[in-house]
């Protein structure tokens, strides 16, 4: 007899015992996989919205490219235009000094 419990009773109550932290890994596995599944999920998530997110960046530098082309275009013929008009009116002004 180990502590008045005989042999058996001890090893009965060991036996209990395992049993108990057994079950409480189980269960503490079961919710590490649930976490992980979580995770899992999200990350997938986060993958997708990442995907979005690239697309949408990507669409507006185009944009942008194109707004500034247009932008550039719009200066060139501005400067055409001006630079043809104060042509126009040097042209002008020499033929009206060289009639005098």
């Amino acid at each position: 007899m180990h502590n008045g419990k005989s042999q058996l009773q001890q090893a009965q109550e060991d036996a209990e015992e395992v049993g108990a932290i057994m079950l409480d890994n189980m269960n503490k596995a079961q919710e590490r996989h649930w976490k992980l599944d979580d995770l899992d999920e999200r990350a997938e998530a986060l993958l997708q919205k990442s995907k979005v997110f690239e697309k949408t960046t990507r669409q507006v530098k185009e944009s942008r490219m194109k707004k500034a082309k247009c932008k550039k275009l719009i200066i060139i013929i501005i400067v055409v235009v001006v630079v043809l008009v104060i042509i126009s009116l040097v042209a002008i002004i020499c033929s009206f000094v060289i009639k005098k």
